[in-house]
């Protein structure tokens, strides 16, 4: 493996043509797949507006699916969930691998290993077309995670396949989803194990005043001093929801938490900057105030976590209920720490 040091990332702002309108299970899957097909007609043009040392691009969240509604867990397993090795991550593989990227993305999965549910998935796809990062999705409000089924996660996939960082010819990759931006401890344990670059599929409010993921992108870049490619939707089309109400503000973060680039609003590649690897791994290893990453102080925090428990692991291990387990779980966890002077 050939290192790069020094490249161009783009995060592509692209609309999300969900299937809540698709009426069969046929009709579903052939839009996801019209879905893979624009963005590989997107991807091409991208690198020749960005440039062709273009290596790593970074796709919207909900791209292929829109977010499930009123649809029950084997409806939406049926209907939206990729699984590993399935024919759309070949397609994507190959779009990849025509284009000679890394290509960043999130989807909803289902693993046969937890029957009844699904998660949603932030992956990466190597330019041989192969998914070297597949990262589930820890905290989310309507959709299962990992840690609802927490102990028969951990058995099976131990805990750096719950926190995995993909060791590239590109740098060490990790991903956060969406509001997954707001927890501080998520890209922590990231860094911890070695993340240079946070790929951030996502899909929020755009606005021209700061919103609270904008300022945690920043806020997460100077902690952890890694540098941060978020990707936005531009609009939302098939969903109940005005359309525009997540668009814009894709953008490149670099490790210092200054933004290098920034979309508007509507379909956009201008969310591209270059990554030097060989600057930040200076800076990581420069003695100094600046230096956050090697100042962390673990052990002074570790007792605190380990005493005090807030959301609950394991509420799914006997089965997924549907979306209301998730307003009523967090219900309690509301009345629990309210009686504990917390809140």
């Amino acid at each position: 493996m050939t290192e790069t040091t020094s490249y161009r990332a783009v995060g592509l702002q692209t609309t999300c043509r969900a299937i809540a309108s698709c009426r069969t299970t046929e009709e579903a899957r052939t839009r996801i797949g019209e879905n893979i097909e624009r963005v590989a007609r997107q991807i091409p043009s991208t690198i020749a507006w960005t440039g062709p040392d273009t290596r790593l691009i970074v796709l919207p969240e909900y791209l292929l699916t829109g977010f499930p509604t009123r649809e029950t867990a084997d409806e939406w397993i049926s209907r939206a969930c990729l699984s590993e090795g399935c024919s759309e991550y070949e397609e994507l593989g190959a779009v990849a691998e025509k284009n000679a990227i890394f290509l960043a993305g999130n989807a909803y999965e289902f693993d046969a290993h937890f029957p009844g549910i699904f998660f949603q998935t932030s992956f990466v796809i190597d330019p041989s077309g192969d998914v070297v990062l597949r990262y589930r999705r820890l905290n989310s409000m309507y959709s299962p995670t990992p840690h609802d089924v927490w102990d028969a996660y951990l058995d099976r996939y131990g805990l750096d396949g719950v926190f995995p960082v993909a060791k590239t010819e590109i740098g060490r990759l990790a991903a956060v989803a969406s509001e997954e931006i707001l927890y501080p401890e998520l890209t922590r344990c990231l860094t911890m194990r070695g993340a240079e670059v946070i790929v951030h599929s996502t899909c929020e409010v755009g606005s021209p005043r700061s919103t609270p993921k904008g300022i945690a992108r920043r806020a997460r870049a100077i902690e952890n001093l890694v540098y941060v490619l978020s990707a936005n939707t531009a609009g939302m089309e098939g969903l109940d929801p005005p359309g525009a109400s997540a668009d814009g503000g894709s953008c490149v973060i670099d490790y210092k938490g200054k933004v290098l680039a920034e979309a508007g609003y509507g379909e956009s590649c201008v969310a591209y900057a270059d990554l030097d690897l060989d600057a930040l791994r200076r800076f990581r290893r420069r003695p100094g105030m600046e230096n956050l990453l090697s100042r962390q102080r673990f052990e002074a925090y570790a007792a605190s976590y380990a005493e005090h428990s807030h959301y609950p692991a394991n509420t799914m291990a006997a089965g997924f209920s549907g979306r209301k387990h998730f307003t009523d779980t967090q219900a309690a966890v509301i009345e629990k720490l309210a009686k504990k002077g917390v809140i």
